[in-house]
């Protein structure tokens, strides 16, 4: 049976799919009677939070696993019978791209084209698109490994689309990209779907790129909430989203934490300088707002996605909890507990880190932002004593880190931006093994593992293997393991990259939490909506401080097309692109 071929014509259709994994009684329904339609020459996204079935349902659909019951039809073929056929006219890019490091951009290209059987012919006709839509021509020969994050997922897109695909499968494509990299990305994307009219199905955790495609189709524990234009899902939430400015001495932040604790609001982030909040009832957050400006805001699709995901019954949900410290520490002294001055680090004849200079004060949320190779996780891993630098001053809580001991790394808490969990380990085990790796014995030991199970709500997971958690307990296990020790400075390179919304809310109110206790927090994020958390930010690319200061005043940087301040997003990009353009002209005059 062949494709069909018409305009709008299904290119994926499936119907009560059901998919299961492990044996009972631990056996997790994956998807839960799913049907959905895929159109030709569309965009179609899968959005939902953690576990909801994104990536089994889109390995289905590549052929890779069969369904327990329902029907799957992909280009016409039959799923379950027909895999191969499939495979041979579609294109799948997984999370984990298969790149091969140790060989150059142009030899990843000709064994991909190998491992698809692409004859010499097509390989002339379709190597130079390729470099030309991913602007990857000028690393032709520099290895994979050196390329950055986003240079490597755009390698990964090209090698998997050297047979031009009749379907193209993306599973979270942008996931630990920045947001350069993730416009370029999408433009690449845009540009297969809008001139090429590929059928394209991505699963995104990033709600703006779901609200950019011509249909979402929303998941939640393996079945669908809605299916169809984004605008819909955006109309669930017409008259309820709301922008309020902070009263005189309030954190944004903080009033975001008080109104997510507050009965009927259904969500509510910091959007620059103000929160924005999404209403159950029309007083909702009433006691928390007393002193705020608030007006209505027209809804976004962000806003229609939270309200659909809290109107489920689902006592699995990620819910925003604050965390009660056993010894809060004194804030308000304006003590500097992080201290960089003319840090430098160096690779050989490779600087990666090129004399910053920063202050962080206790209790405060520092981040630093910049695009993938910008010295973000190197200065981070000097920071907090994994890496010896190259030169400069570097005090962490009133110790020279360059010189000090163990004793000094004790103060310092590190979440790795990979989550550095023992897949095999039970979440008990993984604690007890990280409160030995903290000299934890005894009584002490029993009583901080008790602390995290309860703040952290892990008591009924104790005993599941750590690599089996959803995505928002992975991240909950990660943040308590690396408070054990009661740190008072903690380290978060790129948190909750890869995390739903719901988890992303639950983590930023822990983080709000802490820093009210004076817990100094420092953290890497391609969030830009995250970096309206911190107090003060930095941005860096090529290991050079580009600008710093408070969020207001980075979003200065850039203007909105009403002439007001532009988003952090916005002003992001344009320090980073003034910055490249600058020395690409010096480099021209050389």
């Amino acid at each position: 049976m062949s494709a069909a071929t018409g305009p709008g014509a299904p290119v994926l259709a499936g119907r009560e799919i059901r998919k299961s994994f492990g044996k009972a009684p631990e056996r997790t329904q994956a998807l839960d009677g799913v049907s959905l339609q895929v159109r030709q020459g569309e965009l179609t996204a899968l959005a939902g939070p953690d576990g909801a079935g994104k990536t089994t349902l889109i390995r289905l659909a590549a052929g890779l696993l069969k369904a327990d019951s329902g029907e799957l039809d992909v280009l016409g073929f039959d799923a379950a019978r027909n895999p191969q056929a499939i495979q041979d006219r579609i294109a799948y890019m997984p999370q984990r791209f298969g790149l091969y490091e140790d060989l150059t951009v142009q030899e990843n290209f000709d064994l991909y084209a190998d491992l698809h059987g692409a004859t010499a012919a097509e390989r002339r006709q379709r190597y130079p698109q390729l470099m030309e839509m991913t602007q990857l021509e000028p690393f032709i020969g520099r290895l994979a490994g050196q390329l950055s994050g986003g240079m490597k997922q755009k390698l990964g897109l090209a090698c998997t689309l050297i047979r031009s695909p009749e379907l193209l499968l993306l599973d979270e494509p942008t996931v630990g990209v920045d947001p350069l990299s993730r416009r370029e990305l999408w433009q690449i994307i845009d540009r297969l779907v809008r001139s090429e009219r590929l059928t394209v199905l991505v699963s995104t955790s990033y709600l703006d790129e779901a609200e950019r495609c011509d249909q979402a189709i929303i998941l939640h524990r393996g079945k669908v909430l809605a299916s169809g234009p984004p605008a819909e899902v955006t109309r669930l939430a017409e008259g309820r989203a709301f922008l309020a400015d902070p009263p005189e001495g309030v954190a944004a932040r903080s009033l975001q934490a008080a109104l997510l604790d507050s009965q009927d609001v259904i969500d509510a982030v910091p959007d620059g300088g103000r929160v924005r909040l999404v209403r159950g009832k029309p007083d909702a957050g009433a006691e928390a707002l007393r002193g705020a400006r608030v007006e209505p805001t027209p809804a976004r699709f962000e806003d229609g996605f939270m309200t659909l995901l809290r109107g489920v019954a689902d006592p699995e949900a990620e819910r925003a909890a604050a965390i009660t410290l056993a010894r809060p520490l004194d804030r308000h002294g304006g003590e500097v507990v992080v201290e960089v001055k003319d840090l430098v680090r160096r690779f050989g004849a490779f600087t990666a880190v090129d004399h910053v200079s920063f202050e962080v004060g206790r209790g405060e949320i520092f981040g630093l932002l910049g695009p993938n190779g910008a010295g973000k996780t190197t200065t981070f891993r000097m920071l907090c004593g994994l890496l010896a630098a190259s030169g400069g001053t570097l005090r962490v809580a009133g110790a020279d880190l360059l010189r000090a001991g163990p004793a000094a790394r004790q103060r310092i808490g590190y979440m790795a931006q990979k989550f550095s969990l023992y897949a095999q380990l039970s979440v008990q085990e993984n604690l007890e093994f990280f409160a030995s790796a903290y000299s934890l014995r005894g009584r002490e030991r029993r009583q901080r593992i008790d602390w995290a199970t309860g703040q952290f709500e892990l008591g009924d997971r104790l005993d599941t293997p750590s690599g089996q958690l959803p995505g928002g307990y992975k991240q909950r296990l990660a943040l308590s393991a690396s408070l054990l020790h009661e740190p008072e400075i903690l380290f978060l390179d790129e948190p909750t990259s890869g995390a739903d919304p719901l988890a992303r809310r639950a983590f930023w109110r822990r983080i709000t939490a802490l820093a009210d206790q004076g817990v100094t927090v420092i953290v890497t994020t391609h969030f830009m909506q995250e970096a309206e958390y911190c107090d003060h930010l930095a941005i860096l690319d090529a290991g050079r401080i580009l600008a710093q200061g408070t969020p207001a005043e980075i979003r200065a940087r850039a203007r909105g097309q009403d002439g007001r301040p532009g988003s952090m997003e916005d002003a992001f990009m344009a320090v980073v692109e003034e910055a490249r353009r600058g020395a690409a002209s010096q480099g021209a005059a050389a």
